[in-house]
This record gives C-alpha cells, structure tokens and sequence, in this order.
C-alpha cells in the first residue's frame, strides 16, 4: 500500500516576533560593549593591568565655546599608575640672575577645606647677582591660568594635579611651569616650607619683628583659642607662632584688611623680616656657621630642588643687597577681576587677570637690567678680572713646585696671587673655599678647574686676608696649560 508523501512545515514568523528578535540581537551586542568597557577602565577597585588609552580621553567642552571660563576640569587626571621621576636639580653658577618660586600648602590644618594640598601661598622671588637687586611677586591663589596640559583651573589647584597625575617632578614641577607660563619667566628653583618648619626657624633665630598698621586680633592656635592683639603705629616682635598667624590672616573683623591681597603684603613682611634679622651681622656669621646643622635639623620639613651649597651661595649674594634695591609687588585687585565660573561642576569665585597690567609689575620687578639677562656684560675672564679677588694657593699634591707655576698662569690671566698656603693632605681633586662672595672669579675658576658643587666650599670669613682660596689636587696636574 502506498503512502503520500508529506513535506515538512517551515515556520514563518510574525512581524513582531522578527522586530522582538531584532532588538533583542541589539540589546546583547551593546551590553557585550558596555560591560567589557567597564571591566577595562574599572577604577572602584584595584585591578591587574594598565586601562586602554580609550579611558583616559578628555571630556569634551559641553559649551562648544573656547572661553577658558566655560571648561571643567577633571577632578583627578586619568593617567597610568606611575611614580614622578625627582624634579631635576639645576647647577647655578653663582652669577645668572635666578627666581625662585616659593610655595605655601595648606598641609594638615586646612581646616575642612578640600584641598589640603592646594598651595594657598605662591612668592616669585628673583635675585640678580649683577645689578644687586632682587624682587619678590605674590600671586593670589585663585587667579585663573592655564594649567600646562590640563586646562584652566585656579592656579593653587596645580600642585595637588601634579601630585595626582604623577607628572614628572609631581607637584612642585607643575606648579613651577604654570607660575613661569603665567608671568612669563624662567622659574629655576621652587621652595616648599611646612608651617612647622616655618614656625621653629623664627623661633630659632629669636623672632621677628613687623612694623603693624592696624589693630589686628590673630589667634595662633586656631578659632576659639588664645588669641592677642596687635597695636597699630609701632614695631611688634612676633614669635613663630604669632608670625605664622601674621602672615596667614585675612579675616578683615579680625582687623586683616585686604582679603587675600592684603595677606600678600603681609607675607612679604614676614619674609622681609626674616630677612633683616637672620643677616643682621651680629647674627649672620654665626648663622652660616652652623647652616650644615641647621639644614639636617630642618631639611624635613623644607622641600626645594636648590642643592645645600647653591643656597649658602644664594645667602651670600643676598646680604649685600640693600633693602632699597628689593622690589616688592602684590597682583592685586587691579590686576585680577572676580568672576564666575564651574570646576567639576560646582560654582567657583575666581580672579581673572589683567595681562597687560600684570606684564607692568612684571616688568618693574623682574626687568631692572634686561629682561632676565643671564650675566653681566662682558666675557668671563673680563668679569673675573673686575671682581679683583685676592687668591690664596695650597699644592696638595706631590708634584713639587705646582703651586708656583699655577700662580704664573693666574697672574698671566689678570688673577691676583697674593699668598702661598702650608698643605693640608694630599688631594685627587682640587677645592675652591671662598670668604666672600666674589661670583665671578668663583665661577671663573670652577671652569678652569672643572670643580663641581662638591669641590666649592663657602666660609665666611670677614677676617680673611683672601677670598678665595685654591687647593690643587691631582686632577689640575693634567690640566694647567703647557709652558708653566
């Protein structure tokens, strides 16, 4: 018997069963995406693994506009896990002009503010060995710059980005590149001091005195606490505790007047007043005499790229600068206008700068000589023979009669010999002491014999009958010009 044979049935399915299936091959693609996106750039927890580049892309301006006072800035920088290679050293030479950034953190005692690591004080000091003069520029801390490499930000902000984003030199090398972008000079060395450290160096060198303008009511051990009054008209000596106090006030119904301006100018009589009484001359040699142990008492709560010997040098050079001859400036409020704008999304005062105005102040502090010109004019055996340094000579080596034929080229050059010295030990290398702050014949020197920081010494003698003193080791053997 036969049978039929039947096709099989195929199933057609419904429009909306295609459109259900659709979306739903949809809905799984874009949540494959999304979970392994967020498995890549997972941050919550630590995970093994550096994230793609895709997570660290900067969000985009939600304006559309360039106005700086419409970005948001990203509260920490999404960049790799690394460590900030140290800030690099430089080696002064004892005659170029310098300037120094120094920079206030708020540290522990901020208070509840959310930034303890916000610099609330930035100082641009510049020295220039050749004129003499030296200045010093405070910098409100919520001027409005341009961040190197993270936008515009308040300009206080660049240290703690620097520190989170691990940048080389961290903290202090951001904040030194935007004040230097920002004024529009070379900052070569930065400072960074603890308001401990702050504190027991004035009480170390027996407190400072400031002259007061208006009544003040300070309170050194915070609200609340103790506190004394300041009487306007006369020369008041603060101790550490009350100079910090001095200095960090702007609470103008305590009697700080001038807000954040005004504690500038404050800021910088403390600092004058530092000034004043570590190089009274009655203090000063004994100062430098025990500097070595000063610096290892304090060297943990003082953080600068500036070597040991660069800083004694610095000491020198500044306390044969009269007062007269420092410049003080204060970018005020007629040079910054307040204004609105966001950081992270919260509503923030900043201080808009007036560029022109500010290149003015520039100008008069840091440009008395030539726009931050490296060294005086003239070349370096011309300027060593200006200094007329009186030399001293010591052979501390076996080679007999080296002295004497290294005092015939230095004359030869203009150098004044005027003394031979009794060996102090043999010697591979040769050592420059000097008494008093002839830089350019010091920096001549060191070229001809090659000496590093290591191979300068400073000694302040007053007292000397030269100042500088050479001893030769083994190493000028090779180098003192053929025929001498």
């Amino acid at each position: 018997m036969s049978q039929s044979f039947k096709e099989p049935a195929f199933y057609h399915p419904s429009w909306r069963a295609i459109v259900y299936w659709s979306f739903a091959l949809i809905a799984a693609i874009a949540t494959f995406f999304f979970v392994r996106r967020l498995t890549a750039c997972w941050q919550l927890t630590a995970l093994p693994g550096i994230p793609p580049s895709y997570c660290s892309a900067e969000p985009s301006n939600p304006s559309g506009l360039p106005d700086p006072y419409n970005v948001n800035l990203p509260a920490e920088p999404m960049l790799p896990e690394v460590s900030a290679p140290a800030i690099e050293i430089p080696q002064w030479d004892g005659g170029s002009r310098i300037n120094i950034a120094f920079f206030g953190l708020r540290g522990g005692d901020a208070g509840g503010e959310d930034c303890p690591a916000c610099t609330d004080t930035i100082i641009l000091l510049t020295v220039d060995p050749v004129t003499k003069t030296a200045g010093m520029l405070s910098i409100p801390r919520d001027m409005w710059v341009n961040i190197p490499g993270f936008g515009y930000s308040r300009i206080n902000t660049a240290w703690t980005i620097g520190e989170s984003a691990k940048l080389p030199g961290g903290g202090p090398g951001l904040a030194m590149e935007t004040v230097s972008q920002f004024i529009g000079v070379p900052v070569h060395y930065y400072v960074q001091v603890d308001f401990g450290t702050f504190v027991s160096f004035i009480n170390m060198i027996g407190g400072i005195d400031v002259y007061v303008e208006e009544r003040m009511v300070l309170d050194p051990a915070g609200p609340g606490q103790d506190h004394f009054v300041l009487k306007p008209g006369d020369y008041r000596h603060l101790t550490g505790k009350r100079a910090l106090a001095y200095a960090r006030c702007r609470d103008e119904s305590k009697g700080c007047s001038g807000g954040d301006f005004g504690r500038a100018k404050r800021q910088q009589e403390v600092i004058l007043a530092i000034r004043d009484k570590a190089l009274d001359p009655a203090y000063f040699p004994e100062l430098i005499a025990q500097a070595p142990q000063i610096y290892a008492e304090f060297s943990s709560g003082i953080h600068t790229n500036m070597s040991f010997e660069d800083a004694l040098k610095l000491a020198m050079l500044v306390k044969d600068i009269p007062m007269e001859s420092i410049q003080q400036g204060v970018i005020d409020s007629n040079m910054a206008i307040p204004a609105d704008t966001t950081l992270n999304g919260i509503p923030a005062s900043v201080l808009r700068p007036v560029p022109d105005l500010i290149r003015i102040l520039r100008d008069e502090i840091f440009v008395p000589g030539g726009p931050v010109s490296p060294l005086a004019q003239g070349d370096v055996q011309s300027l060593m023979q200006a200094d007329e340094a009186k030399v001293r000579i010591i052979n501390n080596t076996y080679s007999a009669g080296l002295e004497e034929r290294t005092a015939r080229f230095l004359t030869a050059q203009g150098m004044q010999v005027v003394e031979y010295g009794i060996p102090t030990g043999a010697s591979s290398r040769t050592v420059l002491i000097t008494y008093s702050p002839k830089l350019y014949a010091l920096r001549y020197l060191a070229e001809l014999f090659g000496a590093g920081s290591s191979q300068i010494i400073i000694q302040t003698d007053p007292t000397s009958t030269v100042d500088i003193e050479i001893r030769l080791g083994e190493d000028w053997i090779s180098r003192l010009p053929e025929g001498y």
